[in-house]
């Protein structure tokens, strides 16, 4: 072989091994990125700088993530090790199983009674349906006992019940047939249990409906942010690694997940959702996400769990992890200023709902809100 014929070699077993590297430089470039197979065991805090703001730097939100935000979290492991160890160690309340009707929302028919009526009967005479039209109804009644309102129970007895319907959701207000259904149906339940029912004039509850609508239309408050891949788009495992640290638990529907609240019984704080058939696909490593959606219920969460400062740092933390860009739903990058213009016009919103007696997060705003 000449010297000629041997460079030539050279060079082609050079350019073969190069175009080789390329190759595989290209396929794990785009390959998703993939959850680390050995994730640390429990969940680290937001770390905060030293003016307040919530630290950009790797070995900060490396090291810091969500329990220092309002005394709000505490550690997954301590946690999970309390649960094993005492189920009542927590102390946590339970949800609110009280009388819910309310003048402030509800249509309510008073049901005077000949005589006091056992909870079984109350229970065996109930309309079979909870709702009329599009609107929920329920009968509560007043407990001989302790002289409070409840849900009918059996082995109580009440001596007296009202049925209510609410007047306004996200389906709209109450209008005069759905109304006059809700009439009959409490007559019908009244007669069953020999009573009488005082039924509010319906012209007056319709307007009410209205007003309602109106207001509950003007002032729900539902934010979201996009996660967007900057380069490397991510697999399902990865995303749902990242959100873990963040305290995110997975949801009942694929592709999404929620940050829990502090109160058991209460809405989630935070939604977070991605691709549901990447999620169900059969290799979900091999799904390629390039955006993920944070949101927030702003009338379901209480203004002092700080639902919106935590999407901001856990969208933060996400996008400097991840690798990502913070957009709106209009496709615009989300600048510091916006995000404080936000906090400042939620801050307005709240007062609002709370002049109203439709604090955020209360019983009652949930079911308006809804």
């Amino acid at each position: 072989m000449s010297a000629l014929q041997l460079w030539l070699a050279v060079i082609g077993g050079l350019v073969l091994a190069a175009l080789v590297a390329h190759n595989a430089w290209n396929t794990r470039r785009s390959r998703p990125r993939q959850a680390d197979p050995t994730p640390p065991l429990s969940a680290p805090n937001f770390g905060q700088s030293a003016d307040g703001l919530p630290s950009t730097s790797e070995s900060a939100s490396e090291a810091t993530l969500t329990t220092q935000l309002a005394d709000m979290s505490i550690d997954l492991a301590e946690l999970d090790a309390m649960g094993r160890a005492d189920p009542d160690a927590l102390n946590l309340p339970t949800p609110d199983r009280r009388a819910q009707l309310d003048v402030l929302i509800d249509a309510i028919a008073q049901i005077d009674l000949d005589h006091s009526v056992s909870g079984d009967a109350v229970l065996a005479a109930m309309p079979t349906t909870r709702r009329v039209g599009s609107k929920p109804f329920a009968v509560e009644g007043l407990n001989e006992l302790t002289q409070a309102w409840e849900v009918p129970q059996a082995g109580q007895r009440y001596g007296t019940l009202q049925a209510g319907l609410q007047l306004a959701n996200r389906a709209g207000s109450l209008n005069e047939i759905e109304y006059s259904e809700f009439v009959v149906a409490t007559e019908a339940f009244a007669d069953h249990l020999g009573g009488t029912p005082d039924v509010p004039e319906m012209k007056a509850e319709v307007a009410r409906a209205r007003e309602l609508d109106q207001f509950a239309s003007a002032h729900d408050a539902q934010l979201s942010m996009t996660l967007r891949a900057r380069s490397t788009a991510w697999s399902p495992g990865f995303v749902q690694q990242c959100a873990g640290r963040l305290g995110f638990v997975a949801g009942v529907l694929p592709g999404r997940m929620v940050l829990p609240s502090t109160t058991q019984g209460r809405s989630p704080i935070l939604g977070m959702s991605f691709d549901a058939q990447a999620a169900l696909a059969e290799d979900p490593d091999q799904s390629a996400l390039r955006e993920v959606t944070l949101s927030l219920e702003v009338t379901h969460v209480d203004r002092h769990e700080q639902p919106f400062e935590l999407m901001r740092d856990a969208a933060l933390t996400l996008a400097q992890e991840m690798g990502g860009v913070l957009i709106d739903d209009a496709g615009q990058l989300l600048s510091a200023a916006a995000m404080d213009q936000i906090a400042a016009d939620l801050q307005d919103l709240y007062n609002t709902l709370d002049a109203r007696e439709l604090s955020a997060g209360s019983v009652l705003a949930r079911r308006l809100f809804s």
